[in-house]
């Protein structure tokens, strides 16, 4: 380990213990956490791909433009007052933390305003905290709006004046009402002391990768969870963040391996997505390939009970599998905001990686994370014991409740100020096992069955996998007068009618199997996909009114067969199709977007294009998205012909 990057200590230890030691000592205001976050200035901050080039700043080089953007921070804002509330609008990028400690030290309280959230939301945020003007990378709002890329750094740098008191976190708007949280350095400092804590009892969280540790920014630093477990608890000690450019598949793993990334926080979905495609993979090596990674699953089962020989044997046998994912430099993944499968943590963590499951939220920011090396517990769904400081009961209703002092300062909601300073009903549904918790789904969403008995959504999802179905959502749906469980089948809007049989026939069979046939009497098959825009989990408020609204729409099988052509150039170019995303054939619809309507990556598409140029010897444009469809493509094949002839 290059002792310049600790601070000249000879440990991680050491040095954690020294910095922390230090901001204990100090006001512990924004002030003092500035510059302890930014007093290694040689060591790297962020990291960006830039073409062929990757882009490098130092901390040093951050707090200079921090300070000389502060400065015309406040020339623009000049006679708000301090503490004054500004927006920040912005996605994750080195100007979105430069911005934010500008605003700090302008002497304004930043609100973190949550990109995935409506405008309707985000102004009624702005109005219960008073805000005075946003800082935006793209949009306009009623308070003054300062465009993000107009912020030009002053020749100097700020001087004189207080750092902002507080910071304003918006929750993720999946419940009725969403919540603005205030948080101090103080419940900072506290978090710090939390991940403090982390790095005491798992040797793995810390572990670096050729004298470096690296995060990948793909949690928005707006919400909580990216806030703190990605940026506040490593930027605190100086490690460096590496930016991810868009969320394709292929762009998420080649910055991995271009930037040797060591840790990645995510959402359950993102690693959904991850292990589906590595399933794929695996299987396109054909069946004899399939039949070792399963052998080798079962042996690492085995061996996985004794951590040192069943990390050896994952290391050794899985290698070709993490090469073709994330390569060698992954050291620790976190999963949080939502339920995740015990069949995904158990590939992880079986494979040669270390996935482990954590627990907060925006009232209360990160409070526990599943710290074992015994696989058996990662795997189930653990979310392990409560960090320093923080303290977890489950009352008689089995809900979580929660006390410490790193949680919010206070919340605002429907306009009212509440203070957060005892125990917090998280509302999520928990178990102890006398070792560690697990989250088992919201009290919110449980659906009282015909027969009386309780049905845990997040519990029941995960069971009816089948092929055909992209995602299920069970809802409470209100129908006339009555709670009604509903289960929400989202299939793809191309399928013909014989495939959306089998889908109900197989989706009924599960049902039965589960003995839930008589409790979920309602089916409906949606052609809509069940997450809209930006969000990452299932929101069941929105699905709820969006059923009792008649909005979602229901699929109609066979609705473009009457346009299909049934040609050789057409069957070619559906079998590829079909096999870039293994699908059937029949799934795979004339009018279907390549991208949008079927999932494909940009690396799949572009191996599609090169067969169909060696095929029929003509070339093909990029970036023309009429090309991404099966009928696109054969128009287009057919009109060259005939401009050949």
């Amino acid at each position: 380990m290059d002792k310049r990057t600790l601070g000249g200590y000879n440990s991680i230890d050491a040095y954690v213990e020294a910095k922390i030691k230090k901001y204990s000592e100090s006001g512990r205001d924004f002030a003092a956490l500035f510059e302890l976050m930014f007093s290694e200035g040689e060591n790297v901050m962020f990291e960006e791909s830039r073409g062929y080039r990757i882009v490098k700043t130092t901390y040093a080089q951050a707090k200079s433009n921090v300070l000389r953007m502060a400065a015309a921070i406040k020339e623009s804002l000049g006679g708000e007052a301090h503490d004054s509330v500004v927006g920040i609008y912005m996605d994750n990028s080195l100007e979105w933390i430069e911005i934010f400690w500008a605003v700090l030290r302008c002497g304004f309280r930043p609100l973190l305003m949550n990109m995935r959230l409506d405008d309707q939301t985000l102004e009624y945020a702005l109005k219960t905290c008073g805000a005075v003007a946003v800082i935006s990378d793209e949009k306009e709002f009623s308070v003054r709006t300062i465009l993000q890329s107009s912020v030009t750094p002053s020749e100097s740098a700020i001087s004189g004046g207080e750092f902002g008191t507080e910071i304003f976190v918006m929750s993720s708007g999946t419940s009725a009402n969403v919540k603005v949280c205030a948080y101090t350095a103080e419940e900072f400092y506290r978090q710090i002391q939390g991940s403090y804590s982390i790095i005491k009892k798992c040797r793995q969280i810390k572990k670096h990768y050729e004298s470096e540790l690296k995060l990948l920014t793909f949690l928005p630093f707006y919400h909580i969870f990216g806030l703190v477990a990605v940026y506040i608890w490593f930027a605190f000690f100086s490690r460096t963040f590496v930016r991810l450019n868009d969320m394709q598949p292929s762009t998420i793993t080649n910055t991995i391996k271009r930037h040797k990334v060591t840790h990645v926080f995510a959402v359950p979905l993102f690693w959904e997505k991850v292990y589906e495609q590595a399933l794929r993979t695996i299987k396109e090596r054909g069946e004899d390939t399939y039949k070792k990674f399963e052998k080798g699953m079962k042996l690492s089962r085995m061996t996985g009970g004794i951590p040192l020989l069943g990390d050896c044997f994952s290391r050794l046998a899985f290698r070709e599998v993490r090469e073709n994912m994330f390569g060698e430099s992954i050291r620790f993944m976190i999963t949080g905001g939502s339920y995740i499968s015990p069949e995904i943590l158990e590939f992880f963590n079986t494979i040669g990686y270390r996935l482990a499951d954590g627990y907060g939220m925006t009232e209360i920011g990160i409070t526990s994370v599943e710290l074992s090396s015994n696989r058996k517990r990662l795997n189930s769904c653990s979310v392990g014991l409560p960090m320093a400081g923080v303290e977890y009961s489950i009352n008689s209703d089995g809900e979580l409740l929660v006390k410490g002092r790193a949680m919010a300062s206070y919340i605002i909601e429907d306009g009212e100020k509440k203070p957060n300073t005892d125990w917090f009903n998280t509302r999520d549904l928990a178990e102890f096992d006398g070792k560690c918790y697990r989250i088992l789904g919201r009290r919110d969403d449980l659906i009282i069955a015909p027969n009386g008995e309780n049905l845990n959504p997040n519990l029941i999802e995960g069971k009816i996998a089948c092929p055909g179905v992209r995602g299920v959502c069970l809802i409470g749906a209100d129908t006339g007068g009555n709670t009604e469980p509903v289960l929400i089948v989202s299939v793809n809007k191309y399928i013909s009618s014989e495939k959306l049989a089998e889908v109900k026939r197989d989706v009924r069979q599960k049902l039965a199997e589960l003995r839930l046939a008589g409790q979920i009497r309602k089916l409906i098959f949606t052609e809509d996909g069940l997450l809209k825009g930006d969000e990452f989990k299932l929101n069941r408020l929105r699905l709820k009114k969006d059923f009792e609204s008649g909005a979602l729409a229901e699929v109609t099988p066979d609705k473009n067969s009457g346009q299909r052509i049934d040609d050789e150039i057409a069957r070619t170019i559906t079998r590829m199709f079909a096999v870039a995303l293994n699908k059937p054939e029949s799934e795979i619809g004339y009018t279907a977007d390549f991208f949008l309507d079927e999932g494909g990556t940009s690396l799949d598409y572009l191996a599609i294009i090169s067969q169909l140029r060696d095929e029929y010897n003509i070339p093909f444009p990029s970036g023309d998205s009429s090309l991404n469809t099966v009928k696109g493509l054969h128009n287009y094949i057919k009109s060259r012909q005939q401009d050949a002839d």
